[in-house]
């Protein structure tokens, strides 16, 4: 599903990643990650796809909504779990959208 953004700037957070071998707690952590990410102040949405690459891309009003998303204290478990067991590599990139459109035009 794409994310119903809104008009920008807005600001996004791609998380790009090649996962390890297994599951281990893997499937319900990242579930439980987009709903405890859903309830944050300034969340927007968030698209995802995985196949071998891992691309996931959370959207937030502004990079200081995305900043405290970092360091709420689930997440922050999840991502230790992460660098030590999930994920082979990955790397976290913080952009400030600027346009957006689609078939019906700008939003």
């Amino acid at each position: 599903m794409i994310a119903p953004t809104p008009e920008p700037p807005y600001t996004a957070v791609i998380f790009t990643s090649l996962r390890t071998e297994g599951d281990d707690g893997y499937a319900e952590a990242a579930e439980r990650m987009e709903a405890l990410a859903a309830e944050q102040p300034g969340y927007l949405g968030i698209e995802a796809a995985r196949d071998g690459l891992g691309i996931t891309v959370s959207y937030w009003v502004d990079d200081n909504a995305a900043a405290a998303w970092k360091q709420v204290a689930e997440h922050l478990v999840a991502q230790r779990r992460g660098r030590d067991a999930w994920y082979a590599d990955y790397q976290v990139r913080v952009a400030t959208v600027t346009r957006s459109y689609g078939p019906d035009g700008p939003r």
